[in-house]
């Protein structure tokens, strides 16, 4: 069953919308939507990594974050209703020293008020790298806006 609101979603726009945000600056990028999950990229470079030359945890979060805040709003209508996130949890399972980590949103529940996303976040062969459990808060798009 396709979850997303809208048809025709362009991955290179919701990307290109990121420049100057943290997903931008970590270089995350869109890379394929499925009917119930998106996934975004990550490089493993000297944005992303730790002192000890492994991915960052945080930098793990921040993709989790990233794609299942993305994915989140992707199900609304973003006339009435904007997701932000609430609590967001990570185990970290394996470390990445180079190349590219993915990171794979999938809805668990998708309520009025609150959504839960599992975000899996793979290595460039397919090894769980980290599992992450995200809550999103929905609420009315007037109380999101900046002004």
């Amino acid at each position: 069953m396709v979850i997303w609101r809208q048809t025709n979603i362009d991955l290179d726009k919701i990307t290109a919308a990121q420049e100057g945000t943290m997903g931008g600056i970590l270089g995350i990028t869109l890379v394929s939507i499925g009917d119930d999950t998106l996934t975004a990229r990550m490089p493993v470079d000297h944005r992303t990594l730790q002192p000890h030359g492994r991915l960052h945890g945080g930098a793990s979060v921040a993709l989790a974050e990233t794609v299942g805040s993305i994915a989140a709003n992707l199900v609304l209508d973003s006339n009435e209703s904007v997701g932000v996130g609430l609590e967001i949890n990570a185990n970290h399972v394996r470390p990445v020293k180079e190349g590219f980590v993915f990171g794979t949103a999938k809805a668990e529940a998708l309520g009025r008020t609150t959504q839960i996303w599992t975000i899996r976040i793979t290595d460039e062969e397919d090894r769980l790298v980290c599992l992450s459990r995200f809550t999103v808060a929905v609420i009315p798009a007037k109380r999101a806006s900046p002004t």
